[in-house]
């Protein structure tokens, strides 16, 4: 079983280790695009605009800046660590076992293209769904290197990205896109609805109850079987495992 998450906006204030080794991280074969965007957005944080470009909300404009401007020089920390949006409260990464984890979950990034949690970067803003001057939409930019680079072998993709990661890669078969639905029962009819904030939380304590349960697995219905013994309600609709959570 391979897991995939999207980053998330909120992230650690800093690190304290070395300053960023390319070569150290995570699916080497990455780095010529990963060179391509540190370029790309050194350069955009100098124009004018850069808060449009890049999407920044007011209140956090400068502090995005000047983390995208360090990046080459400022400390680092593990990626485990750095995330610390709602998704990653709920994966509660430090009460996993680092080496199931790290086995199980590839973390994709605008920056980075895709990262294990032992790799090493610093904090920045870049979303996948940036158009970034002149490289263009990241996801078009990001996809011919992922398909190159990310090779599951055979094991069941459990796909927790949002949108535009998902966008930048398509995993192969077998795959399956976690989706989450609150439902409610209006005049005596089940009514289901899609939530955003709560899908996050739901995706997160997924992941860590299926790594702390040390489930593997290799098939679709092996997995909705596998998230319904853990006290969930799932049901397995084509390519989706539909989360349902009672109100």
């Amino acid at each position: 079983m391979l897991i995939l998450l999207p980053p998330s906006e909120r992230k650690a204030a800093g690190g304290d280790g070395p300053p960023l080794d390319l070569e150290s991280l995570s699916f080497p074969e990455l780095n010529p695009v990963r060179r391509r965007v540190l370029g790309a957005l050194g350069e955009t944080c100098r124009r004018d605009d850069a808060p449009e470009v890049l999407g920044l909300p007011e209140g956090q404009t400068q502090e995005a800046l000047e983390r995208n401007r360090a990046l080459m020089n400022a400390p680092t920390l593990p990626v485990s660590e750095l995330y610390t949006g709602v998704l990653y409260e709920n994966l509660a990464l430090g009460a996993l076992d680092p080496g199931a984890a790290a086995d199980r979950i590839i973390v994709f990034s605008g920056l980075w293209g895709a990262l294990r949690l032992t790799d090493r970067i610093p904090p920045y803003r870049l979303a996948m769904g940036v158009t970034l001057p002149p490289e263009g939409k990241l996801a078009a930019l990001w996809r011919p290197a992922l398909k190159a680079a990310l090779r599951p072998a055979g094991r069941l993709v459990v796909d927790m990205r949002s949108g535009p990661y998902m966008s930048a890669w398509k995993a192969p078969e077998p795959a399956v896109r976690v989706r989450v639905f609150r439902e409610r029962i209006l005049g005596g009819v089940p009514k289901r609805t899609v939530v955003s904030h709560m899908a996050k939380a739901t995706r997160g304590r997924i992941a860590h109850d299926l790594i702390a349960a040390g489930a593997d697995p290799a098939t679709p219905e092996e997995l909705q079987k596998a998230v319904a013994d853990l006290g969930h309600t799932a049901e397995l609709n084509g390519g989706d495992l539909d989360i349902v959570l009672h109100t």
